[in-house]
């Protein structure tokens, strides 16, 4: 079970059940007078002991069943939800590697990503495509160098965060690559990603509603760190969204999505700290 038995949220939300219970009970035996049988006053306890018991079990089980969560943050709702990021709507952020590379050959890029279904399903003419991203002008304000060494794929290198606009899509320059071509990220390298990537929002998305993936879930090399939960990763997006000051104006949001197959990893209960 995600949420324990005794947990302190759990318990302090269930004293406020209580007591809206216990103002209830007050009113109700003023109206209606107990029969002073011992018997009946013990089975009159007896029954609410187990009513009591059963609402906090069923406060227990929604709580580890829950798959969605709202919070207000800098006076912008972010939802963190369970869904697939391709079918919300508004902007939808698909990340890339360090380079954006379209190779889908499942060693630069695999099939079954996020970023190679994009590539494979999202773009008609991917010659096109590459070339109105190598020729963006905002887009090559954000080149670090140009890496001549690499055998395959692109040769630009471009800063961590940096977003580029695609129809309703928002591609992002997410993980760097090392000379074999596997991704990987320093923790200081995921701070500052989240970091620029928000100031990169805040610039692009224009009162429009955006929808993240959780952006690490998929990179088992964080150097430095022998495992980075997904619970840990989801907390991270929400403490870099709180510090970067980004707002969204109503009725536009930022939603958090969490694949079907990550939803048992996710305590959504505790991300909610109210």
């Amino acid at each position: 079970m995600k949420v324990k038995l005794f947990d302190k949220k759990l318990l302090k939300n269930y004293l406020v059940v209580l007591s809206v219970i216990s103002l209830f009970c007050s009113f109700a035996f003023i109206a209606v007078k107990i029969p002073d049988d011992n018997c009946i006053r013990i089975w009159v306890g007896i029954i609410l002991v187990a009513v009591l018991l059963i609402v906090y079990l069923a406060m227990w089980i929604m709580a580890n069943n829950q798959n969605k969560t709202t919070l207000n943050i800098n006076s912008s709702t972010m939802i963190i939800k369970t869904g697939d990021v391709f079918e919300e709507d508004g902007l939808k952020v698909i990340a890339f590697n360090e380079y954006f590379d379209t190779l889908v050959d499942n060693r630069i890029i695999a099939e079954n990503t996020l970023n190679g279904k994009y590539i494979k399903e999202k773009i008609d003419n991917l010659t096109e495509f590459d070339e109105k991203l190598d020729t963006d002008s905002r887009l090559n304000k954000r080149v670090l160098e140009e890496n001549e060494s690499r055998s395959a794929g692109k040769k630009k290198r471009y800063k961590l965060g940096t977003i580029y606009e695609h129809n309703d899509y928002l591609l992002t320059a997410f993980t760097r690559f090392d000379e074999d071509n596997r991704a990987f990220l320093n923790m200081d390298d995921y701070i500052n990603f989240l970091l620029n990537f928000w100031n990169e929002i805040d610039i692009i998305y224009a009162g429009r509603s955006v929808s993240i993936p959780l952006l690490g879930s998929g990179i088992t090399r964080f150097k430095g760190y022998d495992t980075i939960s997904e619970q840990e990763l989801i907390e991270l997006l929400i403490w870099s969204f709180k510090v970067s000051r980004t707002k969204f104006t109503y009725p536009s949001k930022v939603s958090i999505i969490v694949h079907e197959s990550k939803k048992d990893k996710i305590n959504f209960y505790k991300l909610n700290k109210d």
